[in-house]
């Protein structure tokens, strides 16, 4: 017999039939030849540290660090679960082959190795990777089974990640505990919860810290069209803010505000205004710049996440359970995946996953017939490592509930954009001049909507056109001249805003860096923090322990997050940038180009000097609040 085993019972029961494995049994189907068994996802877990030595079951300094000679595994303590791997053991142990259906990545792989081992299994192993539930892509996996030693790497990398969360995790926060906690409240410490969290804190100090700072601008209204002065930065000024922008990787001012800075004088200000308010304005230059604008990007996790909470505010758990549950229903790919390109074997799919899609007939009916454009912003193999980014299956989308179609909606629409044409523009810059200075105010105008006709929707396109800063100008001419009514105006800088979980989620697919562009970010996801199938549990971690709360759509952090994260003089426990560094290792490890057992290494030598210099600490720092109060 051959034994297949899948994550969940449902996707079990659709690799059943299209097997022809239709006799059920208790815990499997069986028929044709194959059995198709299924875990509950995680059936096994890292063992907890008093199944090493009882010594390490009471919490003790002195127990610190602990560091197993070797990790094993263990049943999670449920009757359910322990009954259904009774009967996964038996039929490992008589079968010929297995065939692991876990769920197509890193996680999936990690549950399926760790129950084959408990198991005892001898035999060959298989691997079916897919990215959708189909029949089609059933049938096509199974006539394509990967040798499950093509996957070694991503099960090390699997392996690696529990081995280091559970490492920090268990001494960070038994550590914290007993030494400033009091033994009375337990402060949890995480690889990545803690960092995410400091994100937060941090974000939050500033804005409690942020001092408003005045400063003026200078406008006139020149034929009912508002004019901005060009109050410009010294060459060196600019050489020193393009330098600083290398170095920090942060999204530079559009070219059109290039120099332009504010008046920070009230007095400076007032000489200004005086100086034009009786000269004539006079047009000095219009330029006109046609221009493109590509599609919008197709959706990975953190991507869809992040739009999610914008549009509908769903929370990043919301998003990945929604998501998950149409890639169930053979709606949507494969959702947990960090690219938003396409391989160029689906390419030919496309056609008939779009004819597919109807009800959105007016939109698709304009490219059946007619070849596909196949962009590199679109299919690009060197960007697609296990699984391509989130698209349609073709699949009727039926029975859904509404947050379902909500995002289905999302998936179907970046998918047909992306074979539209680009959207044309004309930007027009006109810059005048009164009494010396110089002014100036930029127009855009649409020439052709292209994919934006996909989004079109009233209130949408309205919310669009403000946000480009679209502005539709009057007619100039190079020369002309005329009165205008100039103005100071008072302003204030900003705080920064607190996160939201859509911010929060870039901030931390970019190590803290908040960036707009899409390649820049692409750049920086190397060293990002977290998986995106992990970043909506961390979040959600952090509001289960009480560290953050929400405030409309805001992420606060509680007092008892603000005090944890102070209280953690450590960097190396709370830097977005380190962590992003043991996740670059991570994404290493799966590509064969650096030693699981080398990251293991770092990571106890880590844990050890932590421990050492934490109970070398003599300062007072005690916890003082208690999390249930909080």
């Amino acid at each position: 017999m051959i034994v297949c085993i899948a994550e969940k019972p449902s996707v079990a029961r659709d690799i059943a039939e299209v097997l022809g494995a239709g006799e059920r049994k208790e815990g499997y189907m069986e028929g044709n030849g194959y059995q198709v068994t299924w875990t509950f996802g995680h059936l096994c877990t890292l063992k907890e540290p008093n199944d090493y030595t009882p010594a390490w079951k009471s919490w003790n300094l002195s127990s610190l660090p602990m560091i197993p000679p070797r990790f094993g595994i263990k049943l999670i303590s449920n009757p359910t679960y322990e009954r259904q791997f009774r009967i996964i053991e038996r039929l490992m142990q008589q079968a010929e082959q297995i065939v692991n259906c876990g769920d197509a990545g890193q996680e999936g792989e990690l549950i399926q190795r760790w129950v084959m081992q408990k198991a005892g299994a001898t035999c060959p192993v298989k691997r079916l990777w897919i990215s959708s539930l189909t029949e089609e892509a059933i049938r096509e996996g199974f006539s394509h089974l990967k040798d499950q030693q093509e996957f070694q790497p991503l099960y090390e990398a699997g392996l690696s990640r529990a081995i280091g969360d559970w490492l920090l995790g268990m001494n960070a926060t038994r550590l914290y505990t007993l030494k400033y906690g009091q033994n009375r409240q337990v402060l949890s410490i995480g690889r990545v919860q803690t960092p995410t969290l400091a994100l937060i804190v941090n974000r939050q100090l500033d804005i409690q810290h942020f001092t408003p700072k005045q400063y003026w601008e200078l406008k006139t209204v020149y034929r009912d069209t508002t004019f901005a002065a060009v109050i410009k930065k010294s060459d060196e000024e600019l050489a020193l803010e393009e330098e600083k922008s290398k170095e920090t990787k942060v999204a530079k001012k559009p070219e059109e505000n290039k120099g332009i800075e504010p008046i920070e004088s009230h007095e400076r200000g007032l000489a200004l205004l005086e100086q034009i308010k009786d000269e004539p304005f006079l047009i000095t230059g219009i330029v006109k710049k046609e221009g493109k604008e590509f599609p919008p990007r197709l959706f990975d996790l953190t991507s869809l996440q992040v739009e999610c909470n914008k549009k509908f505010g769903y929370s990043a758990d919301e998003t990945l359970k929604i998501i998950q549950s149409l890639y169930e229903k053979k709606i949507t790919t494969y959702p947990r995946v960090d690219t938003t390109f396409l391989s160029d074997d689906i390419y030919p799919k496309c056609p008939a996953i779009l004819k597919e899609l109807h009800d959105y007939d007016p939109l698709v009916t304009p490219l059946l017939g007619t070849t596909l454009p196949k962009s590199k912003k679109v299919f690009d193999n060197a960007k697609v490592t296990d699984h391509h980014a989130i698209i349609p299956t073709g699949r009727p989308a039926q029975n859904l509930t509404d947050m379902e179609r909500n995002v289905f909606d999302l998936v179907a629409r970046r998918f047909i954009a992306a074979f539209y044409p680009d959207c044309k523009t004309s930007t027009t810059t006109v810059t005048g001049q009164t009494g010396g200075i110089d002014f100036k105010v930029n127009g855009k105008q649409i020439l052709s909507p292209g994919w934006r006709v996909v989004f079109e929707k009233e209130k949408e396109e309205k919310e669009e056109k403000e946000e480009a800063g679209d502005n539709i100008l009057p007619l100039f001419t190079k020369g002309e001249t005329g009165t205008h009514t100039p103005a100071l105006y008072e302003k204030w800088t900003q705080p920064p805003r607190p996160y939201t979980e859509a911010t929060l989620l870039r901030a931390m697919e970019t190590a803290g860096k908040l960036v707009d562009n899409d390649e820049l970010r692409d750049a920086l996801k190397e060293n990002g923090i977290g998986r995106p199938s992990t970043r909506a549990a961390i979040i959600e971690t952090l509001f289960k322990r009480n560290y953050i709360r929400k405030e409309k759509k805001n992420l606060i952090a509680t007092p008892t997050g603000v005090e944890l994260i102070g209280l953690i003089k450590e960097e190396m426990l709370k830097s977005a940038e380190l962590t992003g560094r043991w996740e670059k290792k991570l994404r290493e490890i799966e590509r064969r180009t650096y030693p699981a057992a080398t990251f293991l290494d770092e990571l106890k030598q880590m844990v050890a000097e932590i421990v050492t210099t934490v109970l070398s600490d003599n300062s007072v720092r005690n916890f003082t609040i208690n999390q249930d109060k909080a």
